[in-house]
């Protein structure tokens, strides 16, 4: 199954693969499987101005990062969760997001706060900057893909709608 690649305008979406999890239930490699993200290897593979992933960022991405999202891309890094203190304490390329509070869907984390695989973090953030069809695209790969939409359709569209960090605040409290 080669679900080829996004519609044009799409953010290039991109994976660093740490290979610190089981490969079989790593989300960021399926997704390179079925191109739908492109594969990094090494921190200086990851484009310099990418929009990065990271929980510890002090920026929380906005629906506003949309026109830099399409000229830089998304970066998940998937690394162990045991060990993202560690990875993420590295200096990284690009410019830091956060993503606001969502539940996992994934069976390892399930309904956990904060606990997204590469495919739920990739998703999100795709939702939250107007790539709905997309984001729904790359859960499609997963049996529980459509059950994080579901779990979290009230945030993503209010996260989806902020116009600022302090709108995001509002809408994360409203949920969490």
């Amino acid at each position: 199954m080669d679900l080829g690649s996004f519609a044009s305008g799409a953010p290039r979406v991109y994976v660093l693969l740490l290979q610190q999890d089981d490969p079989k239930k790593c989300t960021a490699a399926k997704l390179s499987k079925f191109r739908l993200a492109t594969p990094l290897h090494r921190l200086r593979q990851v484009p310099h101005q990418a929009l990065v992933l990271s929980p510890f960022a002090e920026s929380v991405l906005l629906p506003n990062d949309r026109v830099h999202s399409i000229q830089s891309g998304l970066v998940a890094i998937d690394c162990s969760w045991e060990r993202v203190d560690d990875v993420l304490a590295l200096r990284l390329p690009g410019l830091g997001r956060r993503l606001p509070t969502l539940l996992a869907a994934n069976p390892t984390n399930y309904a956990k706060p904060h606990k997204l695989s590469s495919v739920e973090a990739l998703a999100a953030s795709l939702y939250i900057v107007g790539f709905k069809n997309e984001a729904t695209k790359l859960l499609s790969l997963f049996k529980w893909g459509e059950t994080f939409l579901t779990l979290n359709a009230q945030p993503l569209e209010a996260y989806s709608l902020a116009t600022n960090p302090e709108a995001m605040q509002l809408a994360e409290s409203q949920y969490f």
